[in-house]
């Protein structure tokens, strides 16, 4: 048996995290009865691309707030988007708080930022972890993290079969930005997730286009444009993709 994963094309309001979970809640029960198994949110999803509000907007792993998401996920494997500090920390980390499938919870915090990042944020411990799901190994990665070709290369050297990115991309970086995952894809045979924002965040204008490429570099499925969608990417037999609006009213 194959696995199902999905991006997950979602809007975030700036610095509201108790509306943006009932976006996530939405997401996640979509994603649910499409069968998917691991569901990747965009870079910062749960309080929006908005770096002035990181430390205020920080979660910890066992947040309360995050039991109502966790128990919607039960079963599947949830990448969210969240800033988080760590004890000593002088600053926040850009990170993604994953929801494991047996219960677990990890996090990955981003290690490349991108410019101007750095007064609000901090970067995370260099290297690569790869998550064993459903006969896969995925990697996890945000934003800025995918421009640099070393960190896909830990990736594929982590025993990667699959490269996740949660990310904010405008229209004006999308195709370079795309040219690298589908040219990691085409490097490492490892199959390339990105989730981008539906809507706009933190000043930039969203591309969406959340897509994947599988191992070699094809481009199996892709959004069309901005707008809350599933992008899902399944490989029964062989790689097949969908789009699915979601809808939050």
């Amino acid at each position: 048996m194959g696995i199902r994963i999905a991006a997950a094309q979602a809007p975030s309001v700036a610095g509201d995290i108790a509306a943006n979970l009932q976006t996530h809640l939405r997401f996640v029960a979509a994603a649910r009865a499409e069968g998917v198994q691991l569901l990747v949110f965009p870079e910062l999803s749960l309080c929006g691309y908005e770096l002035p509000l990181l430390r205020q907007c920080a979660l910890a792993p066992d947040d309360a707030r995050l039991q109502a998401l966790r128990a919607a996920a039960a079963g599947m494997t949830v990448i969210v988007g969240a800033p988080v500090i760590d004890a000593g920390a002088a600053q926040p980390c850009i990170a993604s708080i994953t929801l494991h499938a047996d219960g677990a919870t990890t996090v990955y915090r981003k290690q490349y930022l991108h410019g101007g990042e750095e007064v609000h944020a901090q970067p995370g411990p260099a290297g690569a972890t790869a998550h064993p799901l459903h006969g896969q190994r995925y990697v996890e990665a945000i934003c800025a993290d995918t421009t640099h070709a070393a960190h896909a290369g830990a990736a594929a050297l982590a025993g990667a079969t699959l490269y996740v990115a949660g990310v904010l991309i405008s229209e004006g970086g999308y195709a370079t930005d795309a040219a690298l995952l589908r040219g990691y894809a085409e490097q490492h045979q490892m199959g390339v997730l990105l989730a981008n924002h539906a809507a706009p965040s933190g000043g930039y204008i969203s591309a969406g286009k959340s897509a994947f490429w599988a191992p070699g570099g094809e481009l199996i499925v892709q959004a069309e444009a901005a707008g809350n969608y599933l992008v899902i990417a399944g490989n029964d037999s062989g790689w097949q993709g969908r789009v699915v609006p979601v809808a939050l009213a």
